[in-house]
């Protein structure tokens, strides 16, 4: 059992070679059916606009702050590796990414509602698509190995450069928004096509409705506000949610072990567990054969 530790998902050639073609097809029907998405597709107002203390649009701005709280406590247990149950460097470089891009989003997301404009949208956008695509490369790198997670944190920061630069140059957002579908729809989906080598998998899942439920929200964001008589807004309600995410892969960073660990350790217990049965049974019949034996030479002297 303890060859299994260390063992990674074999993809061959053609599977990785159909998995990309596969993500290329999906990408081309969504840049068919989908129509031009502008950096202006919706004015730049949001349900609260209110300011408190001289800060524009104070809630949604200050509801960026646990970004940056668990972004740096991430980032920093992340390349210290005593906290957080790592076992490949690949997972290392995702995992630091993923809260560095949180902390951009702390930054960028306040430095936008400060000023919510065409020019500053990107500095809302950028630092989401980095951290998606550092999320997705460190679930690769668990599920399927450490090469095929390093080559994916390369290639989808390639791609988010490219989409950025496309955006600026045609006023088209729609490959920044493809992002968003990372942990909505690609890692749910693939968490059942890769079998996880840690514990605590659930947690994917988790993090996914949570950040289903934030989309909800950011797009219910009036009527959340009407609703609550002008307490707090959907989208900043959206800032608080997405804010969970990172939350919950840090628990599961720290409460997870490698499954098979625990297969070992049981076939351990199992293992003293019979040796414990055999001692006890070899004693046994050594104090019943020397009972027999004194019984027979009592006899006999008599």
């Amino acid at each position: 059992m303890a060859w299994m530790v260390n063992k990674q998902v074999p993809v061959g050639k053609w599977k990785r070679f159909h998995l990309w073609l596969g993500a290329l097809l999906c990408w081309l029907c969504f840049m068919i059916v989908t129509p031009k998405i502008t950096l202006s597709h919706k004015p730049h107002q949001f349900a609260d606009m209110r300011n408190f203390l001289g800060v524009p649009n104070t809630l949604n701005v200050i509801t960026n702050f646990p970004f940056l709280l668990v972004g740096v406590v991430g980032f920093v247990l992340s390349l210290q590796g005593c906290f957080f149950n790592i076992s490949l460097k690949g997972e290392v470089w995702g995992w630091a990414l993923f809260y560095g891009g949180i902390v951009g989003l702390a930054f960028g997301s306040a430095h936008y509602h400060l000023k919510p404009d065409d020019s500053r949208v990107m500095w809302d956008t950028l630092p989401m698509m980095i951290a998606y695509s550092s999320l997705f490369s460190s679930f690769m790198a668990e599920r399927v190995g450490q090469r095929a997670g390093l080559s994916c944190l390369f290639g989808l920061l390639l791609i988010v450069l490219l989409s950025t630069a496309y955006a600026r140059t045609f006023n088209d957002l729609r490959l920044c928004m493809m992002f968003q579908l990372i942990p909505c729809i690609a890692i749910p989906a693939m968490t059942f096509l890769y079998p996880p080598k840690y514990t605590h998998s659930r947690y994917w899942l988790w993090a996914a409705g949570v950040c289903l439920l934030a989309k909800f929200e950011d797009a219910l964001d009036k009527k959340i506000y009407n609703a609550n008589r002008y307490l707090i807004s959907g989208h900043s309600l959206e800032h608080l949610c997405s804010a969970a995410i990172p939350v919950l892969f840090t628990i599961m960073l720290i409460h997870r072990t490698i499954r098979f660990q625990r297969l070992v350790q049981e076939d351990h217990e199992m293992i003293e567990c019979s040796r414990n049965k055999v001692h006890f049974t070899n004693n046994a019949l050594f104090h019943q054969l020397d009972r027999v034996l004194r019984h027979e030479l009592h006899f006999s002297t008599q």
